[in-house]
């Protein structure tokens, strides 16, 4: 049977506003500099009009970022989530429909789509205020098999891990429908907050897993051994990916590590989705059937282009320059 999608992402389509501020703007903010808060709609809305400089709006989610960087490198995709009834909803569809994003399996509430403003000061950090709005409404009800037919390989966000009841339900119906899947572990804190379901979810369900650095040592409870973490992420999983950013990453498969630089880099400008752009890469990769080297060299090459601009989108006027070096390094 052939498939009719590459890659299916199921996660939180959100849209990101980015803005350059400075200190002070941040400081009138009311919470941690650098952190990230959930607020209401209202908050972000007061905060983007105060906003004086320059304001750009982009498609984000982490598995999200991770579908948009497959769909460029060529791979047929499809994405489930949950948008709203707003322009920011229509404009996140038209986004990813411009890459050549299949539409098909969104759900629809009738909320604010998700969105998250990201306030950059001159030092380079960002402060996130985040209102999932529709994304967060997913229920286990409203997805099915179906869903997951003709879907060869399905990536799912670390936050996800928050709803067990919607990701055990994904996961079996991904299972059923026979597709990979591979999980990303988003953030130490969601690492920490889910160590026992994701024990499980790992050794049972999970193909392929990208886990940074820290959310490698939270997991495995290991100190600075990252050969260590990346074999007992392996124990669990057919494929582990750690990465290490500008140290690179090692892939743990069938007891083996093996390590992979880093592209070097003129200038990092944002870090933002340089772990979600490596695993399009990887998964890219994967699904062309490279060996787990090139599939961690493709993400290398991704994860590079995506830390020299502000955001989680590489430039559209990149990607033929990027397929180029991807291509060659196949070979």
């Amino acid at each position: 049977m052939g498939h009719s999608f590459d890659i299916m992402a199921v996660g939180s389509p959100i849209v990101d506003t980015l803005s350059q501020v400075d200190e002070a703007f941040v400081a009138s903010v009311s919470g941690e500099k650098g952190g990230m808060e959930l607020v209401d709609s209202e908050v972000i809305v007061k905060l983007v009009e105060r906003i004086e400089t320059a304001k750009h709006r982009a498609p984000g989610g982490s598995a999200a970022n991770t579908i948009f960087g497959a769909t460029q490198l060529g791979l047929t995709s499809t994405f489930l989530g949950k948008i709203g009834n707003d322009d920011n909803a229509q404009f996140y569809q038209e986004s990813y429909q411009a890459m050549g994003g299949d539409l098909s399996r969104f759900k629809t509430a009738e909320l604010p789509h998700g969105h998250c403003l990201s306030l950059i000061t001159p030092d380079g950090q960002r402060t996130m205020r985040t209102h999932l709005g529709a994304a967060m409404t997913l229920d286990p009800s409203e997805i099915s098999v179906t869903d997951f037919a003709k879907v060869k390989h399905v990536h799912l966000e670390g936050y996800t891990l928050f709803n067990p009841p919607l990701l055990h339900h994904v996961i079996d119906c991904a299972t059923l429908a026979g597709c990979k899947l591979s999980l990303d572990l988003a953030s130490f804190e969601v690492v920490n907050a889910c160590k026992d379901t994701l024990q499980s979810i790992l050794a049972d369900s999970i193909d392929v897993v990208f886990a940074n650095e820290d959310e490698a040592a939270a997991f495995t409870g290991l100190e600075n051994d990252y050969e260590a973490m990346a074999l007992a992420l392996g124990e669990l999983c057919e494929i582990a990916v750690v990465k290490l950013g500008a140290d690179g990453a090692l892939v743990a498969h069938a007891g083996q590590v093996q390590k992979i630089d880093a592209d070097s880099v003129k200038q990092v400008v944002d870090t933002t989705g340089a772990g979600d752009l490596f695993a399009a890469g990887f998964i890219y990769g994967l699904t062309n059937n490279a060996s787990h080297k090139a599939c961690a060299q493709f993400g290398a090459v991704l994860g590079a282009e995506v830390v020299q601009v502000i955001g989680a989108a590489i430039p559209s006027e990149r990607w033929p320059e990027i397929k180029e070096k991807i291509k060659n390094l196949g070979k």
